[in-house]
């Protein structure tokens, strides 16, 4: 009966010890996510304003989204990003996650931007977590709806996408001239002022193509 007893109190320790091993590998893991998504950022310049970029013109690599929402507006449940340039009007995509706190705070000033803009602009979410570690497909959803979002948002099942944009923090925000060529790609929280800012020059770099 001792025996018994000594056998079931090592499992539990056992168990006791796998929930504080996994405790500790999400500490490991928050702390990767800090160094990487909010320091290393912000030693390129301050993760508040995020880094500009202007990078030498080059078209934007194509991929296919799968859309969370927004179909009415982008015409369907799957479609690829040059078929979006091909509508004729600058695409701002903001890469997020579901998982990334800077990202679901400056969610609601793209909303706000989106419906200033959207006549004029597509604006496209597009959920690149389950790549980063950063929440999955479902916490993307989820945020989506707890934020009420209301422009397109999506994903990608295509990895390279994360690599081909050269992400390097989140979120991060690129524009799209007309032509398929990237305009801007800022890394960093975006304001409601500066996304404004940033879509008029887009805007207005557009009419001289």
């Amino acid at each position: 009966m001792y025996r018994a007893k000594a056998s079931e109190l090592s499992w539990v320790e056992m168990l006791n010890l796998e929930k504080f091993l996994r405790s500790m590998l999400r500490v490991i893991l928050f702390s990767i996510y800090l160094a990487v998504f909010i320091f290393l950022p912000s030693s390129c310049g301050n993760v508040l304003t995020g880094v500009q970029q202007s990078p030498d013109p080059e078209l934007a690599p194509d991929f296919l989204i799968t859309l969370y929402q927004g179909q009415e507006v982008l015409g369907a449940q799957e479609v690829r990003l040059s078929q979006l340039v091909a509508m004729g009007k600058p695409v701002v995509i903001n890469f997020w996650a579901g998982a990334c706190p800077p990202c679901r705070a400056e969610m609601p000033d793209f909303d706000q931007v989106y419906a200033e803009f959207k006549d004029r602009i597509l604006m496209l979410g597009l959920d690149v977590g389950p790549f980063l570690n950063l929440g999955s497909r479902d916490d993307a959803r989820k945020l989506l709806n707890d934020l009420e979002i209301t422009y397109p948002v999506g994903t990608t099942f295509d990895g390279q996408v994360v690599s081909d944009y050269g992400i390097i923090g989140m979120p991060t925000t690129i524009l799209v001239a007309p032509s398929g060529e990237i305009h801007r790609k800022w890394t960093g929280f975006l304001n409601k002022e500066k996304l404004v800012e940033l879509v008029e020059t887009l805007l207005a770099v557009s009419l001289e193509e």
